[in-house]
């Protein structure tokens, strides 16, 4: 693997963390390196469940956002090919959740991805995505 020039770090974090969906939603980027990203987001009233929980389609709009981050900062661009996520914790109206994604794998074309997604309060663990990616130099 090529090590990721400071434009690709620069293109991850501005580019693609700052998407027009990623900007609607309000996922802030805390941090950006090569195959790593960190974001967070504040649970909103409009991302509340008819039980009163963050909905999970925030949760992992969340981890979609880390992961495309990550993959995205080594050079060339990638794809998410599939996602799993589990959903372990609710989420609470106000609460700051943060997701950050490691790989788990990464080969030339192809990745693996791991992403925890954390209460910043408690560090309580509310869900965890696994991805596949597709990277095209």
């Amino acid at each position: 693997m090529k090590k990721a020039s400071q434009d690709s770090i620069r293109y991850a974090k501005e580019v693609v963390g700052g998407d027009p969906m990623a900007r609607h939603l309000g996922i802030e980027i805390l941090e950006v390196e090569e195959d790593y990203a960190r974001v967070a987001i504040e649970v909103k009233p409009e991302y509340m469940n008819a039980l009163g929980r963050a909905h999970g389609i925030i949760v992992y709009a969340l981890a979609d956002q880390a992961l495309a981050v990550a993959g995205n900062s080594a050079g060339g661009s990638a794809l998410l090919l599939e996602s799993k996520i589990n959903f372990l914790n609710g989420v609470p109206l106000g609460t700051r959740l943060e997701a950050v994604a490691r790989p788990v794998e990464k080969k030339r074309t192809i990745g693996l991805w791991n992403v925890e997604i954390r209460s910043q309060e408690d560090g309580l663990l509310v869900a965890t995505c696994q991805g596949m990616s597709y990277h095209k130099s």
